[in-house]
């Protein structure tokens, strides 16, 4: 089986995303219709691995985007560019009343058996806006891109914007970067843009173009369509520790339907309270299986924490390191963010090296 083909030359960029930005309103543990304050958080699933990546690991990474000319925009844009993250936006006039607008995230934390609520305002989003023709990809891949990215949340927004992913796969695997998707199934979007059937439809489309394909076993379940565990028991149900061979199936599943992957990771959770979590996952990579350890989190914010372990990953197959030293810094750096509030990564590079390394948090002096 053909390996990974992650470039080696000299590029410009080391990752780009392709996604939507979005602001989040995190009133932490007190629900939205008790609050009277919240923290705002700039996110995208697209966006935070670019952004971990730049911020925790060094790489010099991309996000293209829609961007609006109006305050939030400016709050968005200058937090982009805090991370250390190249922009490639489309930009949107604002007609001062209803926008396009940059999407709001709700985002509780919950609290102990009480599970976070998240629920949208993606009204008349310039992200969905986004169609095939609005990037001119022919230019951004003419330095070098090592990776290319993009999520199922951008392709649940609109009927252009999973076309649009399409196009810069396309673009991209015509140019030499490696091409992954985060499967990152949100029922609600989908559900608002025509249900499960017509979302696993455009789910393929896509994902029939990817080298690298990452996602939970809610979203290979849902997403593509392949059977597994029973997800969504609540976090009073008894049951055991995930089984990595129950999703390794899952990913023989995933491999069947797409030959044309490479490699497939998954971070598995047994939750056992909003707060309280066992944190595993694995790594599937040219016919290979990878299980990293398995520790006990004590959650802060779980927002996050898959693209956290996506970046983690990313970062280390770029750097050389050994598969399973790779989908160790996966697995730590999703760890780590956890421990944050908001949605980026606060970490170090030499904090995830060192939980890796099995590292405990113990007091630094």
């Amino acid at each position: 089986m053909a390996e990974l083909p992650i470039r080696t030359d000299a590029c410009e960029l080391d990752f780009l995303s392709l996604g939507a930005l979005v602001h989040r309103l995190d009133p932490g543990i007190i629900p939205f219709r008790k609050a009277s304050s919240f923290d705002i958080h700039v996110s995208g699933g697209e966006y935070n691995v670019a952004a971990n990546l730049s911020a925790c690991f060094g790489l010099r990474t991309g996000v293209a985007a829609a961007m609006v000319d109006y305050a939030i925009g400016e709050l968005v844009e200058t937090r982009v560019r805090e991370m250390g993250v190249k922009a490639y936006y489309r930009r949107f006039a604002h007609d001062g009343v209803r926008g396009p607008n940059i999407a709001t995230v709700y985002s509780d934390r919950g609290q102990g058996v009480r599970a976070p609520v998240v629920f949208y305002n993606r009204a008349n989003e310039a992200g969905a806006l986004l169609k095939p023709g609005d990037f001119d990809w022919s230019a951004i891949f003419s330095q070098g891109v090592r990776w290319f990215h993009s999520g199922g949340i951008f392709a649940a927004l609109s009927d252009t914007t999973s076309e649009l992913i399409i196009e810069g796969m396309q673009a991209a695997k015509a140019a030499g970067a490696v091409t992954s998707f985060d499967l990152n199934y949100r029922a609600k979007l989908w559900n608002a843009l025509g249900g499960l059937e017509k979302g696993r439809e455009r789910i393929a489309r896509i994902v029939a173009r990817v080298d690298a394909l990452f996602g939970n076993e809610e979203d290979l379940q849902m997403g593509l369509g392949i059977q597994g565990p029973d997800v969504a028991a609540g976090p009073c149900a008894s049951k055991s520790k995930l089984d990595p061979d129950t999703f390794f199936t899952m990913i023989e599943g995933a491999r069947k339907k797409f030959p044309n992957i490479r490699l497939v990771a998954t971070t598995l959770r047994d939750v056992h309270s909003t707060n309280r979590h066992d944190w595993a996952a694995v790594l599937w990579l040219n016919g290979r299986r990878y299980v990293s350890p398995t520790c006990e989190l004590d959650v802060l914010d779980r927002i996050g924490g898959g693209d956290g372990f996506a970046a983690g990953l990313i970062y280390g197959l770029q750097a050389g390191r050994s598969a399973d030293e790779a989908l160790r810094l996966g697995w730590a750096h999703g760890a780590l963010i956890t421990t944050f509030p908001g949605d980026v990564s606060m970490a170090k590079l030499a904090e995830v090296e060192g939980l890796a390394r099995g590292g405990s948090a113990r007091v630094q002096r």
